[in-house]
Parts: structure tokens; C-alpha cells; sequence
């Protein structure tokens, strides 16, 4: 019999790990779930954070992320379940933090984020190998890597 702080601590990691649910969608629910990142950097442009700010509140909610997306995969009996696009919307800071945030960035940020989080290059395809919370938020953040330096070259190269 789980104790009331247990079952607060798991609907909490649930409700968190899915995105407030968004992570139910029934087509692309990474893709979708990846939404909530744009308004989360948007915050954090809005206050002039610095890029090692971002980058500082990225690495917070990656640690955070690990037990919360532990805890939801075992409830989901998964590895790395589709619901689950928290690891998704934790890689956003890092996706922008070379670059200022607005529309034409965050656009182009937002899909090369995306292909990276589904082509998984290497080593990304690798990390997700990796136990647990651990596995699910090291992909998404090495592809949210990628992604910051791939903007942060579109951006150079386009203007």
C-alpha cells in the first residue's frame, strides 16, 4: 500500500513527465509535447538570462527530469515511454542558448531539434540505451546540442 506522499509524488512525476498531458497526443506526441519548450525558452529570453543561465536551468531540469521520467517509465512499464516528453521539453534551453529566440529562430530551432530527436545521430542513439530517467534525458539533451549548433551555423551561414 503506496503512502498518500507516494501517490503524491507519483501523479505529480505522471503529470509532469506527459507534458500536463500533451504527451497523450495521438499523432507525433514527441513533436507535440516539444511545444511547450518554445514557450519555456521564450520565458527565459524574456528575462536576458545569460547563455550559461539557459544552459544552468537546462542542466536543473535535466536532473529533476531523471526522477520524474524514472518514475513515470515504470509506471508505464517502458523504457522510454511515447507519452513521456519531458526529456523533449527540457533540451529546449539548450537548443537556444547560442542565439536570441525569436520567430524565425525559434522555428528553425524547433525543427532541427526535431530531426535530431528522431534521427538520433550518433551517439545520441546511444544514450538512450543508457537505465532509466538517465537514458530518456540524455538523448534529448545531446540532440538539443546538436541542435543549438546547428542553428547557431544556419544562423551565420542565412543571416
Amino acid at each position: 500500500m503506496q503512502t498518500l506522499l507516494e501517490q503524491i509524488w507519483g501523479r505529480a512525476a505522471f503529470i509532469l513527465a506527459t507534458g500536463f498531458g500533451v504527451g497523450y497526443s495521438p499523432v507525433m506526441p514527441g513533436t507535440v509535447g516539444s511545444l511547450w519548450g518554445l514557450p519555456l525558452v521564450w520565458c527565459l529570453h524574456r528575462q536576458e538570462f545569460s547563455p550559461m543561465a539557459g544552459v544552468s536551468i537546462a542542466a536543473a531540469l535535466i536532473l529533476i527530469g531523471v526522477p520524474i521520467c524514472s518514475r513515470a517509465a515504470k509506471t508505464f512499464a517502458l523504457a522510454d515511454p511515447g507519452p513521456v516528453v519531458l526529456d523533449e521539453i527540457a533540451a529546449f534551453p539548450v537548443v537556444f542558448c547560442l542565439v536570441p529566440l525569436d520567430l524565425t529562430t525559434g522555428a528553425i530551432g524547433f525543427l532541427w531539434f526535431r530531426l535530431f530527436d528522431v534521427t538520433k545521430p550518433w551517439p545520441v542513439n546511444r544514450l538512450e540505451k543508457l537505465p532509466g530517467g538517465i537514458g530518456i534525458m540524455a538523448d534529448d539533451l545531446l540532440a538539443g546540442v546538436y541542435a543549438a549548433i546547428a542553428l547557431w551555423l544556419t544562423i551565420r551561414l542565412f543571416g
